[in-house]
């Protein structure tokens, strides 16, 4: 409430900020001048470093005509009249420079270097030395105030660096932007709260596709490779429609965004607390031009390289609503069915190479080829002792009658959600139970290799820009090696449970799940009571009950191919760019398993595998710092991988045809829009179709009939489906004067079903009459919305906004149980039309809106007006703020009506707060980010104990989520800097719930990580 009164505040002092100001733009031109035949061309660059400036506006407030330099810093003024004028360039943290020029009916060059300062008597000034965030600023903000549409930027510095090692991390730093993290690193991004389907994923304009699908990753994209990140959170006609909340734009480097020779490089060594592992970073990007007798070339070429070895503490508890828990008060309780830890020791790696080669074959022509490569790696060894708490639930008294409190459970039961032994949902004592072991050697990797061929052309009056892509994605989810350690059989009425552990469970505090481990007594009456306490995992005799090796890997292939062209015009007296396109697009995504699975001791023998824990056992200590309650060895994973191979001898791998499939999409799109510019501002207009063919192909796995007569079916399956879909968008910019810039938009987009989710995978099981698998009926989720802002830009570079928007969704997507309604699957005459179903479904209607504001200042422009010494000139805040309300309809039956719930992913708030320093060559950073909490997931719900419940405790949910970073650099000279990054200084949980935040499902923490280095450029 605080920031939405603060940000309603905004707009009527910028708007007194705003009149109180001399109006000298577009908003005061006089009416357009008859147009002619001559222009004006340029370059626009930096005064010292000859750096171009991308965006610079420029402008003949006169003739009411303005344009914005491109990424090499060249611009064209067309249609002038005969006569000299006045030509305005801007470029925020710059004074306007002005130019009188005289134009005939022929071309006219025009070069312009900005400077910083004015002297006394006139003469330029130019200023040099490092200041990184305030070029990046500058940058990020000329960009975004001459954008015809709503976006947020990120810009690299003269240095060639964004603030943050990968993409996710930078942008989270924007407005409206939360990330979702995994090892305490940033994933995942959600725009303005909305869920991360609706998120889109490009490299200059190119949509990609992650190796995970439409939940786009930006973790394994290193923001090494990108000299701008463009946040586009209103979508116009020429961007394609599969997005409802955004894009985010990866610009990546060129050539011909430097004059000349370009090297950077940056090495450094940091130190993770937790585990006191280490890291390394580095990088390397090299850019020249070359003129030759058949035109300019330009090749830029990177490198990157991060590497973290870190463990994690970790503690998780999974809920259940239990039917046999039928004593008074049942119907109010979730007891805790295990509680684990799962203690990793991994190597984290991001990796990536590029290269793009630029020509210029003549004037108004440039073709380029560019090739990517992005690496993101896990290689993870686990530890995971899962504490069976309901290892024998079918025990639990299940009397409806009052009962005397005694802590000796009945005989043969393990006091399991028996209230009577004063056990309650958090607090307990559980005896002989099934102590799960698993221990995993995964070689995870997650790749993107994208490749585009591209031209953009000058013909007359015609701008005609092509682009061919080919990107292969893999998600590569091998897991080399899994074993399974189980106690010995609970036994008739728990003969054997003096084998087994007996466990005194806390849960009380949801930062710290306690356990305590102690001997199982079984005493003459049947019953059991609590030994010896045991501190020493491996003191609990335990076998190998399974081993796997898990080969397993995503593949996506997509084509890309698109034609735009654009040609300038008047209608109505308005300058007017029309513009229209074409585009195809062709994915694939194809899922393969091949398991190597044995489960018996005949098997194990014939391997000649040993079945105790102490053949892979390795001495040390555990790493981590979570009190544990016991102590554990670590698994070797040279000794588990040799048991692999012994392995396969007897067995071998064998394709899992019930994770198969193959999900082809086509996309045909075409749209028409047209950008008219005025003395007002300008309008874009238009629309998109875009016309999806899905061809889907797997197969449905059946168990037929019951008990040792039940046998496995396979049956191919191929689905095609198809739809089309129209995209309108209408966007107006009213320039209020120089500085004030409002925003209206009307938009439409759709978040289609990701590939798994269209799968026709089908799995029924007779016995249990149900079916599980994906959806190619599910339709994608629709939405229209509006969006109104006011930008304020103070100079020489502050930034001040707010914001509204709202967006109507139809056709939410939900995880579901539902009747399967269908007769596809009937044969050998049962009919399976009445299974239960669980898949994704789409459920009702549903919205989100908010108000988004933004504060960005230096303090510098007023010190002297303040009486402050120049020293304090380099502080300055980065505020921004999202607050949220979301609600959709989650799919009803008759059993279980509809219910509305905040849209998984959205958070109500979402803030971000920077103070940093800069000046002499010195700069500091102090960066804080809060989300709050999110739901992630709808819990399944059935009738339990004649009540509709939660089956696994309620709605997950991510609680908040609070990050606090920092940083120093300090410039030696204009080629060398050293600096320091601290992360996760605040060393907080990614922790999950269940219904309510009482009840932990999941808590990680992975230690603060300090690094420092050096950057070079020249």
């Amino acid at each position: 409430m605080r920031a939405l009164l603060i940000g309603s505040a905004m707009i009527p002092l910028a708007i007194g900020i705003a009149r109180a100001e001399p109006v000298d733009g577009p908003a005061a031109a006089a009416a357009p001048a008859p147009r002619g035949n001559a222009s004006i061309t340029g370059t626009i660059s930096q005064a010292g470093s000859g750096d171009y400036l991308d965006g610079a506006s420029v402008s003949i407030p006169a003739l009411g005509l303005a344009t914005a330099a491109d990424r090499a810093g060249r611009f064209t003024l067309a249609g002038i009249p005969a006569g000299t004028h006045d030509v305005v360039v801007r470029y925020v943290g710059f004074p306007d420079a002005r130019r009188s020029v005289t134009v005939t009916d022929a071309a006219v060059v025009l070069d312009v270097a900005m400077t910083i300062e004015t002297s006394a008597d006139g003469d330029e000034i130019v200023v040099s030395g490092s200041r990184p965030i305030a070029e990046s600023e500058a940058a990020a903000l000329q960009i975004q105030r001459t954008s015809p549409s709503l976006v947020s930027v990120i810009a690299s510095d003269s240095i060639g660096r964004l603030p943050d090692q990968n993409i996710a991390q930078a942008v989270s730093r924007l407005p409206g932007v939360g990330v979702q993290r995994d090892q305490g690193q940033a994933r995942y991004i959600t725009l303005r709260g909305s869920p991360i389907n609706w998120t889109t994923l490009s490299f200059d304009g190119i949509n990609v596709v992650s190796p995970e699908g439409r939940d786009a990753r930006f973790d394994s994209i290193p923001s090494a490779i990108a000299s701008q990140i463009i946040v586009r959170k209103a979508v116009t006609p020429d961007m394609t429609g599969e997005t409802i909340a955004g894009n985010v734009d990866i610009i990546t480097r060129s050539a011909f965004d430097y004059p000349g020779l370009k090297v950077q490089a940056k090495g450094g060594l940091g130190h993770v607390e937790l585990g006191k592992k280490t890291e390394y970073e580095g990088s390397l990007v090299v850019s020249d031009r070359f003129d030759t007798e058949i035109g300019e070339f330009g090749i830029v070429s990177s490198a990157s390289l991060y590497r973290r070895g870190m463990v994690t503490d970790n503690f998780e508890t999974d809920f259940e609503a239990v039917d046999r828990d039928l004593r008074p008060g049942y119907e109010t309780r979730n007891w805790a069915r295990e509680t684990e830890n799962k203690l990793y020791r991994l190597t984290r790696k991001n990796y990536s190479l590029s290269s793009r080669l630029d020509w210029r074959p003549a004037p108004g022509h440039k073709l380029f080829a560019e090739t990517i490569y992005s690496a993101f790696e896990d290689d993870e060894q686990r530890n995971n002792y899962i504490f069976d708490l309901d290892d024998q639930q079918s025990r639990t008294p299940n009397g409806t009658a009052a009962c005397a409190v005694n802590a000796r459970p009945a005989s043969g039961t393990t006091g399991y959600a028996d209230v009577c032994t004063g056990n309650t949902p958090l607090l307990g004592t559980v005896y002989g139970i099934d102590l799960n072991s698993n221990f995993t050697v995964r070689k995870y990797k997650q790749s993107v290799f994208t490749n585009t061929l591209g031209g953009d052309h000058e013909l007359g009056d015609w701008k005609v820009a092509w682009r061919g892509n080919y990107t292969r994605s893999i998600d590569d989810r091998s897991q080399p090696a899994q074993l399974n350690y189980d106690s010995p059989s609970f036994g008739t009425n728990g003969a054997n449970a003096a084998n087994r552990l007996t466990v005194g469970y806390d849960l009380t505090d949801p930062q710290l799940a306690k356990v305590q481990l102690y001997r199982t007594i079984r005493n003459a009456d049947g019953s059991f009571s609590r030994g010896d306490r045991v501190t020493a995992i491996e003191d609990f005799p335990r076998t190998l009950s399974r081993l796997r090796s898990l080969k397993a890997q995503d593949v996506t292939e997509a084509y890309t191919a698109k034609l735009d062209i654009s040609r300038e015009a008047s209608v109505f007296g308005a300058s007017t760019i029309l513009a229209a396109g074409v585009r195809y697009d062709d994915r694939t995504k194809t899922s393969n398993e091949y398991l190597l699975d044995l489960s018996t001791p005949a098997q194990f023998a014939a391997a000649g595998i040993a079945t105790n824990y102490s053949a892979i056992a390795k001495p040390g200590g555990f790493q981590g710092e979570i009190p544990l309650g016991y102590t554990f060895q670590y698994f070797d994973r040279d000794k588990v991988l040799g048991l692999v191979d012994q392995a396969k001898a007897v067995g071998s791998y064998v394709r899992s045809d019930a994770n198969f499939y193959d999900v082809g999409e086509k996309v045909y799109s075409a749209y028409a829009m047209a950008t008219a510019t005025t003395g007002w501002g300008s309008i874009i207009g238009g629309a998109r179709v875009e016309h999806i063919r899905n061809d889907a192909r797997a197969f449905s796995i059946g168990t037929v009939g019951t008990g040792a007569a039940a046998t496995t079916v396979t049956t191919p399956i191929d689905v095609k489906s198809s739809q089309t879909l129209v995209y309108p968008s209408l966007h107006l910019n009213w320039d209020v004067d120089d500085r004030m810039k409002a925003r209206l938009s009307f938009n439409t987009g759709a978040a289609r079903p990701d590939y798994d989710q269209l799968r026709p995978n089908l799995s029924y099981n007779d016995a249990n009459a149900t079916i599980s698998g994906g959806n190619p009926d599910a339709k994608p989720e629709k939405a229209k919305g509006v969006d109104l802002y006011v930008e304020y830009y103070t100079m020489p570079r502050g930034f001040l906004s707010i914001g509204a928007y709202y967006k109507d969704v139809t056709d939410v997507l939900f995880d579901s149980t539902q009747t399967f309604g269908r007769t596809t699957l009937n044969t050998g005459g049962v009919d399976r039309s009445g299974y239960l179903y669980s898949t994704i479904v789409n459920g009702g209607s549903g919205y989100i809106m908010g108000i988004e504001g933004a504060i960005q200042q230096q303090l510098e422009p007023f010190t002297a007006d303040l009486g402050l010494p120049e020293w304090m000139g380099g502080f300055g805040v980065q505020l921004n703020a999202t607050i949220n309300k979301s609600r959709a309809e989650t799919p009803g039956t008759a059993a279980l009506p509809s219910r509305k719930v905040p849209l998984p992913g959205a958070s109500d708030a979402i803030y971000n707060l920077i103070a940093y320093y800069e000046k002499y060559g010195f700069s500091a950073r102090v960066s804080y980010q809060n989300r709050s909490a999110w739901l992630d997931a709808i819990g399944g719900t059935d009738t339990i104990g004649g009540v509709v419940r939660g089956i696994d405790g309620g709605d997950f949910y991510w609680a908040k989520d609070n990050e606090l970073d920092a940083s120093v650099r300090y410039a030696i000279n204009n080629n060398v800097e050293i600096y320091g990054d601290f992360a996760n200084l605040l060393n907080g949980p990614g922790r999950r719930y269940a219904g309510s935040s009482a009840y932990t499902i999941e808590h990680e923490t992975f230690g603060r990580r300090y690094t420092g280095g050096v950057r070079v450029t020249f």
